[in-house]
């Protein structure tokens, strides 16, 4: 069995939300879902568990930070080609998210963008060229970390 992740996340709709993460191309899967939760997958080794606040709640005794406040976390996934990172960015927008909260990033082997959902996480959807960032970095780290 692969091994995979499992990114639970606190919303405050369950229907809007799994409306928005069908939207960007994650698949329901109804084993997992009722009206307190959705597992969305991304990929075979990827899926948003979406928790209704009280939900989440049952699982941790700390507050549930506001995302749209506080940043708490930030996702980022991989996509196949430049063009997947823009779509995705798209889609998300036209799904009641936010495209583009920070500047695009473009470092020739790498390009990333982001997004919110409608719950205010953030995503960082990239393409990475590795046989570009292998040449790119043959000589080592761009910087050392401090």
């Amino acid at each position: 069995m692969p091994q995979m992740i499992f990114v639970n996340l606190p919303v405050k709709d369950v229907a809007k939300s799994t409306a928005f993460y069908e939207a960007i191309g994650c698949t329901k899967d109804p084993r997992f879902s009722n009206e307190v939760a959705s597992a969305m997958q991304l990929s075979d080794e990827i899926v948003f568990m979406i928790l209704s606040h009280d939900f989440f709640k049952t699982f941790t005794a700390k507050p549930i930070a506001d995302a749209h406040a506080t940043t708490e976390v930030l996702i980022c996934i991989s996509r196949d080609s430049r063009a997947a990172v823009d779509a995705i960015v798209e889609k998300a927008a036209a799904a009641g998210g936010k495209g583009d909260v920070r500047e695009k990033q473009d470092m020739g082997f790498m390009y990333g963008r982001s997004f919110e959902d409608p719950d205010g996480h953030i995503f960082e959807p990239m393409y990475m060229d590795m046989e570009a960032a292998m040449a790119a970095h043959a000589d080592g780290p761009a910087h050392e970390p401090a």
